[in-house]
């Protein structure tokens, strides 16, 4: 039976199951598919935080969704249309969220005495009525599975893992995904018989959709019209592992990354292990202290040190981080943030380290802080830093998040061109040498190799005399460095460009910084299509701000800083600028909601 063909501007569709039933490989591979569709897309997957949750829990649902559109979009999307559940705890931690006559695909053999008793319900969803406001599409994944790979001699458990492709060849069938790309990927990537078995079990999925009426109908999405030119899915640790290799080579400097495993930020150390032969050096330590000493070492030698953790780690790198601003040595140090205090929640998003990136050292240590915004913005955010680290001499702070770091976007493929060289003069010269004479615009020191002739200087932690570099304890001295080192600081605003509102000038003003930016930017579309005057500035750099910052803030008409802590930023803004800030904040390891914060703005607009 030909099933009729709707068109669609947009989907959202989620995957969700136990963290071995292989929904962040489901989703990613709907994700690849999708982009070679030519389609716009954003992912959210989300994580349990246990390595191995109990089978059957909540705390064990493994989620992966995706957004993907006909036209240029901004995020991953509030509620989904369609909802992959494989078990009762995925369906009941997710089906909140799915939207009123929505598409529930469901896997019923799970939904057994013993498997509701994990999942903590009482009665089986299926047959209590409390779906019936959904589209519910009954499937048993693995009685079906087992069908489709019987004869290849695989155990109970190799068949049960087969199971996602079957639900994922349903998905392409009903979205009209070509199965090509998947099937080479799987070809590629199992060994027999296992690579048979998913073959199967996709090819199955696909023609159990097709033959039987599960469906009333198919849907369609058309490529979206993006800019001319090469384009890749990127997630952010991925795009930000690259710009730190590009900066490596627009400064002509070896790249050193010094790094302790910790979620969210693992994957750049993974995915830079992969560029020895681009000169990379990546060097796992102990602990957090001697990832950020070594890195400090590396810079002093010549290279450009990078350091990448999250909130827990950067705690523990706090006095290595003053070392690096006395030394005044460039490095770059990455804070991939995530839900806290303490351990927190190591696989949820969060933008709590501003206060720790900005103040977060003993004494007076200021450290620039830049903030990416999406998933392919961590590029030039890690090349921007980069520069601004070596130019003045000192380190920088890059922030991203949870969210950003895994979640994928479509990226253009920056022209070679657009790259320019950044060179790096190290000082060679002995006549004259001093360790500390400034440039007289950027105030940055000489950067001077260990072993050069000539060249000999101290280093160290203890305060130093200007020019000289010698140990001063003189008390004039050290509010001169202390002020000096602010200042360079403050001389960064000269790189910053000048905010540009987008939406209305002199309205209400919505602020935000870092990964918020697609919600929020989508949000104040939504509310100037309603006819609100609302205008929308983001903040990239966040030490120094843009110089004219201030002047913005204290043109609108009122002031809503949206931010995905207690009101960080909302409060420096408030005592910096004596501006009377809203904040709109929220702590629950998830984006924002763009409906939320539509909510917000029309709250204060009325």
């Amino acid at each position: 039976m030909q099933r009729p063909l709707t068109i669609l501007d947009d989907v959202v569709i989620r995957f969700v199951g136990d963290s071995g039933d292989g929904m962040q490989l489901t989703g990613s591979q709907f994700t690849n598919t999708t982009a070679l569709q030519g389609n716009d897309l954003a992912t959210f997957p989300d994580f349990p935080a246990e390595i191995r949750a109990p089978a059957g829990t909540r705390a064990g649902v493994s989620g992966f969704q995706l957004h993907f559109s006909s036209h240029d979009i901004h995020t991953p999307g509030d509620a989904p249309q369609v909802l992959v559940a494989m078990n009762p705890a995925a369906l009941i931690a997710n089906i909140k969220d799915l939207r009123t006559g929505g598409l529930l695909i469901v896997n019923t053999e799970k939904f057994i005495e013993r498997e509701l008793v994990k999942a903590e319900l009482s009665t089986n969803p299926l047959e209590d009525g409390s779906l019936n406001g959904f589209q519910v599409v009954p499937v048993e994944l693995t009685k079906l599975t087992k069908g489709a790979t019987a004869d290849l001699g695989l155990s109970i458990k190799d068949t049960d893992r087969c199971k996602n492709f079957f639900a994922l060849g349903m998905t392409y069938w009903l979205f009209s995904r070509d199965t090509a790309p998947t099937l080479q990927w799987i070809r590629s990537k199992f060994k027999a018989p296992h690579d048979e078995a998913n073959v199967r079990a996709l090819e199955a999925g696909w023609s159990y959709a097709e033959t039987l009426e599960l469906f009333h109908e198919r849907y369609e999405v058309p490529p979206a019209s993006l800019p001319t030119g090469d384009y890749r899915n990127i997630t952010g640790n991925e795009a930000l592992a690259l710009g730190l290799l590009t900066a490596s080579h627009q400064t002509g400097l070896p790249l050193f990354l010094g790094a302790y495993p910790i979620t969210p930020a693992s994957d750049i150390l993974h995915y830079l292990a992969r560029f020895k032969d681009f000169g990379v050096i990546t060097f796992q330590a102990e602990d957090e202290i001697a990832a950020i000493s070594a890195t400090i070492g590396a810079a002093f030698g010549g290279a450009l040190g990078v350091t990448t953790s999250s909130g827990p780690g950067i705690a523990l790198k706090g006095e290595a981080l003053g070392l690096a601003v006395m030394t005044e040595l460039p490095i770059v140090v990455v804070d991939v943030q995530r839900g806290g205090p303490s351990t927190g929640l190591p696989t949820k998003t969060e933008q709590s380290d501003l206060l720790l990136a900005m103040y977060g050292r003993h004494g007076e240590a200021p450290m620039p802080v830049i903030a990416a915004s999406t998933p392919g913005d961590c590029f030039r955010a890690a090349t921007e830093a980069a520069r601004v680290a070596t130019k003045y001499m000192m380190p920088v702070m890059l922030l991203t998040d949870g969210y950003i770091a895994n979640g994928s976007e479509p990226w253009k493929v920056p022209d070679l061109h657009e790259l320019t060289p950044q060179p790096v003069v190290f000082e060679t010269k002995a006549e004259g040498f001093l360790p500390y004479r400034r440039d007289p615009t950027t105030l940055a020191r000489p950067w001077a190799i260990p072993g050069t002739p000539g060249l000999e200087h101290r280093i160290g932690g203890l305060e130093k005399q200007d020019g000289t570099g010698n140990v001063s304890y003189d008390p004039a001295n050290h509010e001169h460095m202390v002020r000096l080192r602010a200042d360079k600081v403050r001389r960064i605003e000269a790189d910053v460009p000048e905010l540009v509102v987008y939406g209305d000038v002199g309205a209400l003003l919505v602020v935000s910084w870092g990964g918020t930016f697609g919600s929020i930017r989508t949000a104040v579309d939504d509310a100037r299509a309603q006819g609100l005057r609302v205008g929308h500035i983001h903040l990239r750099w966040l030490n120094p701000f843009p110089a004219n910052l201030g002047a913005l803030l204290l043109g609108a008409e009122r002031v809503l800083v949206c931010e995905l802590n207690m009101g960080q930023l909302a409060g420096i803004l408030r005592a910096r600028f004596l501006v009377d800030a809203v904040s709109y904040a929220q702590v629950q390891g998830k984006p924002f909601r763009v409906s939320n914060v539509l909510a917000k703005i029309q709250t204060l607009s009325a």
